[in-house]
């Protein structure tokens, strides 16, 4: 990680951990925003920005899937890291399906940061969100760059609005239900450090998949009825990423996706969207997950599992 601008040492999934052994997650430390008028220091146009994205990564998905949704590709540039995670995080290479770093030839994300700045501490994490106009990074937070691409680039975005006003209080709602349980909650089972942490974290994750099918059995396309949000975005990324990582590497393993018709549906469904296939590699995923030298020490990558929707 990086301490005063400087790395420190080898890259640790966990950072720090609660009283019973539980993971923590480190939060995002660069918060600005980009509106349509520039008002807030970042103006919205068309070529300015860059977004660096890993594809293993679920957060980092969520903007990849918005700025499809929204029309924004042209708009805003991306450059993808590896998959495999380094002894100094995420790299970029030449892997299939990775690029270089198009704006400054960095080897490592955290050279991104420190670009920014020179004394940042702290994990560097994807996605980013960097203003080349001035140089610097906007946002590292994923919820807050997903409701940019949606509202604050104006007109320059097209397509369905994620984060539509007379939903936003179910959405902000279910958002709160599904992260801490279910996003969250196969780090929580995977990185927990005691048995007491996993078993609370893997029962919170077959919770709120449990209540995700009960949600979907009326046979509605999305989880806020006929519109499809963020929090459709913030399900799928972590659904898709269930059977061919989370189900074996993290112990998430009471049921697969596969197992519930209902949720398996609905991520067919949103995978079949426009755009949607090009943000998902099953093999960054698996290839990403398994690098992870605490969990896999011999970095072995498994074969299996065979996903009917894995098209490599």
């Amino acid at each position: 990680m990086l301490v005063d601008g400087k790395w420190m040492e080898n890259w640790q999934p966990v950072q720090a951990k609660d009283a019973t052994g539980g993971f923590v997650r480190q939060q995002s430390t660069f918060r600005n925003w980009i509106t349509p008028d520039g008002t807030s220091g970042f103006k919205a146009e068309s070529g300015r920005y860059h977004l660096y994205v890993a594809l293993i990564c679920p957060w980092a998905s969520r903007t990849l899937i918005a700025r499809q949704l929204k029309g924004l590709e042209s708009a805003i540039t991306v450059s993808v890291v590896e998959p495999s995670l380094t002894d100094q995080g995420w790299r970029f290479g030449d892997y299939p399906g990775s690029t270089p770093d198009h704006l400054h030839n960095a080897t490592y994300m955290h050279q991104i940061y420190t670009r920014a700045d020179a004394h940042v501490s702290g994990r560097a994490t994807v996605p980013v969100l960097w203003d080349k106009h001035t140089d610097t990074l906007v946002n590292n937070e994923s919820a807050d760059i997903v409701r940019m691409l949606n509202s604050g680039f104006g007109s320059i975005a097209t397509g369905p609005d994620l984060y539509p006003e007379a939903l936003r209080a179910e959405i902000d709602a279910l958002n709160d239900q599904i992260y801490p349980g279910l996003n969250n909650g196969v780090y929580r089972a995977g990185f927990a450090t005691t048995q007491t942490a996993y078993e609370s974290a893997f029962a919170d994750v077959f919770a709120s998949l449990d209540s995700l099918e009960a949600r979907l059995s009326d046979n509605r396309p999305y989880l806020h009825g006929t519109a499809f949000t963020e929090t459709d975005i913030r399900a799928f990324v972590t659904l898709i990423r269930f059977d061919a990582a989370y189900h074996g590497l993290f112990k998430t393993n009471l049921k697969r996706i596969a197992d519930y018709p209902g949720l398996q549906a609905y991520m067919l469904r949103i995978l079949a969207l426009p755009g949607i296939g090009d943000t998902v590699s099953i093999d960054h995923i698996k290839r990403g997950y398994y690098s992870i030298k605490t969990l896999n020490p011999l970095g072995l990558v498994p074969a299996g599992p065979l996903l009917p929707w894995d098209k490599a």
